[in-house]
């Protein structure tokens, strides 16, 4: 009768199907040429659940070797092929074509996105002998036993072919843009100043970097203000407050100097007391965008920190899957049920018990929709073992979210007191909370400042007390941080939910961007520069949003996938005959930046022994070994030198001196290890009880 195989994501995926579908729950594991799979029997029929492990099939150009471009003929090939680097997918490969040659049913449960529908579409058409078009689909939001079971039941006659479609077209497109830019940018530099560098660059990597270089233009050009703000203090009743001027600035010193001789030591009186109530509405469920916001907001985790905790939540069966783009929470989830199963949690048990009580639970929902998945929701389940902090707090994070948007909205009051003093008016504010509604069930992450004011009555008598003038300068524009500029990205629509994080993570990698608060270096400046002056459409946000749509109507069916790529490799190919006829003056006015990010990534700090030098990490000719030396070694000025821990221990270069000598500090590890501090000073007093490495 021959058995059905189901092809999935990852293994902890797999296990969960198989043991899920199987009707005893404990389905038996098994290897093949050391690739795990699970063999379950559900209903009496023989189950394989296997797992791929991310793309095992990828674009690779149709002619082998070389390093060249343009590179216009491609084909999908097996990865290891392409790619030595996964060379462990060879076996996977083997095993999936082996174990589908028997089936005599085939099954997609890869993740429900643009992703994993290319990763069960290609492993199915070259892995399984071209058998895409049998294949049925199991559709799912999260990996628990009810929905699974349910997906397989109800799985579909035959996998979304036009996201599979969609998901082609934008690999090929991404593919060509990178290889092709990455390639020109790096043989540019190359052939102008035989420095081989690596260096990338793409259609959404490109203009993601424009916005930053156009943000430090905008504070390099910034021309500070002089403004003045006043400050006063009153006594009113007996107590002091620091009461507000009515501007908040005043553009001339003189006039600001003779508001506060008027107002100093002067009797004044309340004028008027405002109090207003208003209703702050719940928030709405968490997309992955919101999720990696508030995420950073809240702990300083990075998108994609936030993003691979979430994927280890879902593969845990805690949260839905992570990567959608919905504000929405249908009833079909059962609520009730969900926050029941929270409730047997010490934490959770008494804010689900009082959202239970309701007759009624309607979320708060936003107005994105996402076709694939609702918004990122609890499953119910607890953890079944401990979580690392990160997990641990995304999961609590997700589940306050989930319970907040069932609450009634909090009832704020505002209160606003003016008082009058020699013709100026000054006013003092309080804010606090007459129902915390939903803000119970989001602590400690909602935001109710409370700023409690005794009652005041108009015509009490106020006495300034003190009054004041402070000279302020306007401030230039914020530069992004990893969080912002991934919200930039979604309003800008270029990126998709899945890769916005990993072109942000890019852009510290390639040394474009560095700090926490993105400050671009003089080789992200040059690239943007170069690339604006010589082929202007690589940074075009235009283009690359007309891509993201266009690929989007792919999806809807809109679209077909030849027009989208004929017109995004005609345009490639109208860029690249621009570069190429630049590319000489590129090289050139790229390599000086080049050679400064080398320097760069190898600078230690200030040698402290000639003090106009720098230290750096450099390498011995005859032994191979790294150690710190002076630049100003070759001018015959220092001979500074310092020995390094060798490999495996690792080094980072932190750039910072030591709290006791002021020497340069670098991070050492060893394998397994967390960082520690070495002083480069060998007569430092935080050496005493260091064991030598």
């Amino acid at each position: 009768m021959g058995y059905t195989l189901i092809i999935s994501e990852k293994r902890e995926a797999a296990e969960r199907i198989a043991r899920a579908l199987d009707d005893n729950g404990s389905p038996s594991r098994f290897e093949e040429q050391g690739v795990p799979y699970f063999e379950a029997y559900h209903d009496g029929r023989r189950l394989l659940v296997v797992p791929a492990i991310g793309h095992l099939y990828t674009i690779a150009p149709d002619r082998r070797g070389g390093f060249y471009y343009p590179v216009f003929n491609i084909k999908w090939t097996a990865a290891f092929l392409f790619d030595r680097r996964t060379a462990h997918t060879r076996k996977w490969i083997a095993a999936i074509s082996k174990m589908s040659a028997d089936a005599s049913e085939l099954i997609s449960g890869t993740d429900y996105d643009i992703e994993g529908e290319v990763i069960g579409y290609t492993i199915l058409k070259h892995a399984c002998g071209g058998r895409e078009a049998e294949a049925k689909r199991m559709i799912f939001s999260t990996l628990t036993k009810e929905e699974l079971r349910k997906s397989y039941r109800d799985a579909s006659q035959g996998i979304n072919f036009r996201l599979a479609e969609a998901g082609e077209t934008r690999h090929i497109i991404d593919f060509l843009w990178g290889i092709n830019l990455s390639r020109a940018l790096t043989l540019a530099v190359k052939n102008s100043s035989k420095r081989y560098a690596s260096l990338s660059t793409g259609r959404v990597q490109a203009p993601t970097l424009r916005f930053l270089v156009d943000r430090e233009r905008e504070i390099q050009s910034f021309v500070p203000i002089p403004y003045w703000k006043i400050h006063a203090k009153v006594k009113i009743g007996g107590r002091f407050y620091d009461v507000e001027y009515e501007k908040p600035r005043i553009d001339r010193e003189t006039d600001a100097r003779e508001i506060v001789e008027r107002c100093s030591r002067g009797r004044g009186f309340v004028s008027d007391v405002a109090v207003k109530a208003f209703e702050q509405n719940p928030p709405v469920p968490f997309d992955l965008g919101a999720l990696q916001a508030e995420s950073y907001r809240l702990f300083g985790y990075a998108p994609s920190l936030t993003l691979r905790a979430a994927e280890r939540l879902y593969l845990d069966a805690l949260i839905s899957y992570p990567r959608t783009s919905s504000q929405k929470i249908p009833p079909v989830i059962n609520y009730r049920e969900i926050l029941s199963s929270l409730g047997y949690a010490n934490e959770y048990r008494e804010l689900a018990n009082k959202l239970l009580t309701n007759r009624k639970l309607r979320p708060n929902e936003g107005s994105r929709e996402d076709p694939a998945h609702p918004a990122i929701y609890p499953t119910g389940n607890l953890p079944e073992h401990g979580l690392d902090q990160v997990s641990r707090r995304i999961f609590d994070l997700v589940v306050k979210r989930f319970m907040a948007i069932f609450g009634a909205p909090a009832v704020r009051e505002n209160i606003r007191v003016s008082i009058e003093v020699s013709g100026e008016t000054f006013y003092l504010h309080g804010r606090r909370t007459l129902h915390k509604g939903w803000l119970e069930f989001y602590e400690p992450y909602g935001r109710s400042e409370e700023v409690l004011l005794p009652s005041l009555s108009v015509g009490e008598g106020a006495i300034f007390s003190e009054a004041r003038c402070e000279e302020k300068y306007t401030s230039p524009p914020p530069r992004y941080n990893p969080s912002s500029l991934l919200q930039l990205m979604e309003e800008q629509n270029i990126g998709t939910k899945a890769t916005r994080a990993e072109i942000i993570d890019t852009l510290y990698e390639r040394g474009y961007v560095i700090d926490e608060r993105m400050s671009v270096t003089e080789l992200g400046f040059r690239i943007v520069e170069t690339l604006e002056k010589y082929c202007h459409g690589i940074v075009s946000v235009e283009f690359t949003r007309d891509l993201e749509e266009r690929m989007d109507n792919i999806e809807r069916g809109a679209e077909r996938e030849r027009g989208v790529l004929e017109d995004s490799v005609n345009k490639l190919r109208a860029i690249l005959a621009e570069f190429r006829m630049s590319e000489e003056q590129i090289g050139l006015e790229l390599s000086d930046a080049v050679r400064k990010a080398h320097m760069e990534k190898l600078l230690v700090g200030q040698c402290p022994m000639c003090e106009t030098g720098n230290l750096v990490v450099l390498f011995s000719r005859k032994t191979g070994k790294r150690f710190v030396g002076c630049t100003n070694f070759s001018k015959g000025l220092c001979n500074a030198a310092f020995p390094l821990p060798q490999p495996p221990y690792k080094i980072k270069l932190l750039r910072k001196t030591c709290k006791t000598c002021s020497w340069p500090v670098i991070a050492v590890r060893s394998r397994g290890r967390r960082f520690w501090n070495l002083c480069l000073n060998p007569s430092c007093p935080t050496k005493k009880n260091r064991r030598e490495v």
